[in-house]
């Protein structure tokens, strides 16, 4: 039988399948590979490398503990011990996640730790605004709020907008603000957050959908002319209103 051949002699689909090997690797198989590389230079003494994890992981770290804890410092405090039990730990990491994940879950571990403690202590503080308005918009609460106009009117909106929102999602428990941070903050695979919560990829589904129905419920009950079952999104136009509060979206 005729097999057309390339100018080399190479069959077409031969060829055809060496050039689907030879493509450039998805971001985040670069990522791991990047990960892998350095672990492997920290195992074998180059303590720089453990330097150039911290560069490329500490921001991440801070940002989901920031989100967990609500407060700066903690944050900060956590964010380091866990660099540093990574360090001591390293040496024994097998891989079987991605250095993310098992970073995720060491920084995620001890910041329930510390909130389980504030929470005894009945410890309030302000929690960040970057979740999602919804499963199918990547937009967040705080893209609502931000401040695009110098009109007065808008700015006092805005602001009680972003009170509104703070105080509702101070409300949530503990697991759906860190599901929510993972998911909607950092950007992570439902695969990812499964890993470093320990938990299967559906219970992660429904506790986002759960974390969400709740907000919407307690956004619903601060300000009862909203309808529960609206997303977030269209309750909101961000233009000013002439009681100085956002235009309320028709249903």
């Amino acid at each position: 039988m005729y097999s057309s051949t390339c100018a080399l002699g190479t069959p077409v689909k031969a060829r055809r399948a060496a050039d689907k090997t030879s493509k450039t690797p998805s971001p985040s198989a670069q990522e791991a590979l990047i990960d892998a590389g350095l672990v492997q230079r920290f195992n074998a003494g180059e303590d720089a490398a453990f330097v150039l994890i911290m560069e490329r992981y500490r921001a991440k770290i801070f940002t989901v503990t920031l989100g967990l804890l609500r407060n700066h410092a903690d944050a900060e405090e956590i964010t380091q011990d866990t660099f540093i039990r990574a360090h001591r730990g390293l040496a024994r990491f097998r891989g079987d996640s991605s250095l993310a994940t098992w970073l995720y879950r060491i920084a995620v571990n001890l910041a329930r730790n510390r909130y389980w403690y504030f929470f005894r202590r009945r410890r309030q503080d302000s929690l960040s605004l970057n979740c999602a308005l919804s499963e199918d918009n990547t937009g967040t609460f705080s893209d609502l709020v931000a401040d695009v106009s110098p009109d007065p009117a808008q700015k006092a909106a805005t602001g009680e907008f972003t009170q509104l929102i703070n105080t509702c999602m101070d409300k949530l428990d503990s697991r759906h603000r860190e599901i929510l941070t993972l998911r909607n903050v950092l950007n992570r695979s439902y695969e990812e957050i499964a890993q470093a919560l320990s938990i299967n990829v559906g219970t992660v589904k429904s506790r986002i959908a759960r974390a969400r129905e709740n907000l919407r419920a307690l956004l619903a009950e601060a300000c009862p002319e909203f309808s529960p079952e609206s997303s977030p999104a269209d309750w909101f136009i961000p233009t000013p209103s002439s009681y100085g509060r956002p235009t309320i979206a028709s249903a």
